[in-house]
């Protein structure tokens, strides 16, 4: 089998059999087959739903996103996995042309494709750099929105890098990233400590350690319905994980490589952004 698409369910049902259903629509003339990770408080939401066009659904704990993820690869017979969420859109090509590439290129460890979001604009997420102290500080200080062209100020998010290229970057998105089955179990898979946000992350990091690629394929696209997979950023818990992912790969990755001034600066920083965040959350309200 070519290909294996890995999909977490959390509470959201109906996006993920719209998922699947444009999977089906786009008549990728790859062999795939569908696995769908329930890890939802609710067995009803697909467990045990007939009508889903998955070829297994297995019905987990929740432990994070991670852990459902690296239980999906575990029982993935692809030669390749694409990780995709739940609130996307398959676009006519997509899979068929990216599994080509990773046949034709055996260097590379992770791919993905162009991300769009639902009213057309690019989610830069499907393209970054690392997040080293300084590139996030350009980052926060909206540099490269004001010099989008620059490779300096614009590493967070790789925006010198065009759209429709194909190019190696430091990381991809996790609502679409696909790999060689092996290059995920030669890293082992993801990590489980990241609970939910900055494990994509943390996975191209760890692949690019290995001596493998990370490559933006933007000839093809898929449409990411953001923000409507039952995962609401106005919850001051989805907040916390977001900014604690954050702390999480600056210790794995960055901790001994800079001085305490600088690890000082980053914790005060991040742990600045959440307060704001969670105060902004409760004004709102």
């Amino acid at each position: 089998m070519d290909l294996s698409i890995i999909m977490i369910n959390y509470n959201a049902k109906e996006l993920t059999a719209k998922a699947i259903q444009s999977i089906y629509d786009t008549k990728p003339q790859i062999s795939f087959e569908i696995i769908v990770v329930d890890n939802s408080s609710d067995e009803t939401q697909v467990y045990r739903n007939k009508s889903l066009k998955a070829n297994s659904v297995i019905r987990v704990e929740n432990k994070g996103f991670g852990n459902a993820c690296n239980i999906g690869a575990a029982n993935a017979r692809g030669q390749y996995i694409l990780f995709l969420n739940n609130d996307t859109l398959m676009h006519e090509r997509t899979l068929d042309t990216c599994v080509r590439y990773l046949q034709h290129h055996p260097h590379v460890g992770v791919l993905s494709a162009r991300i769009l979001l639902e009213n057309g604009l690019l989610d830069h997420a499907c393209k970054r750099g690392f997040p080293t102290p300084i590139s996030s500080l350009y980052y926060f200080c909206g540099l490269d929105k004001r010099f989008p062209k620059s490779k300096k100020y614009g590493a967070y998010r790789q925006t010198f890098i065009e759209v429709d290229s194909i190019s190696e970057v430091d990381s991809v998105a996790g609502s679409f990233l696909m790999m060689p089955n092996t290059v995920f179990e030669k890293v082992d898979g993801y990590d489980e400590t990241f609970f939910m946000y900055g494990e994509d992350l943390d996975l191209c990091f760890r692949v690019k350690n290995n001596g493998f690629s990370v490559v933006y394929y933007g000839p093809v696209c898929i449409t990411h319905l953001k923000g409507q997979s039952g995962l609401h950023t106005k919850s001051p818990l989805v907040t916390y994980h977001f900014y604690n992912a954050m702390l999480l790969f600056y210790k794995k990755h960055y901790l001994k490589k800079y001085n305490w001034l600088t690890t000082i600066a980053v914790y005060l920083g991040i742990k600045t952004k959440y307060a704001l965040a969670v105060l902004k959350i409760r004004l709102d309200k």
